[in-house]
């Protein structure tokens, strides 16, 4: 039976500062798109800057298609291999460009990674519309 700090597969909830202060450590995460009606999930490097998850990506992928005022979904995590420890937060929100040159200079100042280098200079930002997270304890191996 879940408590009110975890979930019914014995999981700890994370709180929303928690999940925040894990989402400003990573750099790596993965985007889900809907792109021509079927589902894809692309790694990005992003930033989590001014409480919105920030990446670059090229306007003629699948990735800049789909996060064109669109809905996306939004995972980083940070498991053990051998014990499965570890963390996950996942958001959703609306991703849409980042047009304000003055919001762009600023990101720019943040170091914000290029996933495949390139000519990926489309900023996007996603909104933290829904923010939920757990932890996973180490577990004891057999």
């Amino acid at each position: 039976m879940a408590t009110a700090d975890t979930d019914r597969s014995g999981l700890e909830v994370l709180d929303q500062a928690e999940c925040l202060r894990l989402l400003a450590l990573a750099t790596l995460g993965r985007v889900a798109v809907s792109t021509k009606a079927l589902p894809m999930v692309m790694p990005v490097s992003y930033r989590l800057v001014d409480e919105q998850i920030v990446f670059r990506t090229r306007r003629d992928t699948h990735l800049g298609l789909g996060t064109h005022n669109s809905v996306v979904a939004f995972e980083v995590d940070d498991i053990h291999p051998t014990d499965h420890s570890g963390w996950s937060v996942m958001v959703t929100g609306i991703a849409s460009e980042v047009h304000d040159p003055s919001r762009i200079a600023a990101l720019e100042g943040t170091d914000l990674p290029r996933w495949s280098g390139g000519d990926a200079t489309r900023v996007v930002a996603i909104e933290l519309t829904l923010v939920s997270g757990r932890r996973s304890s180490p577990k004891e191996m057999p």
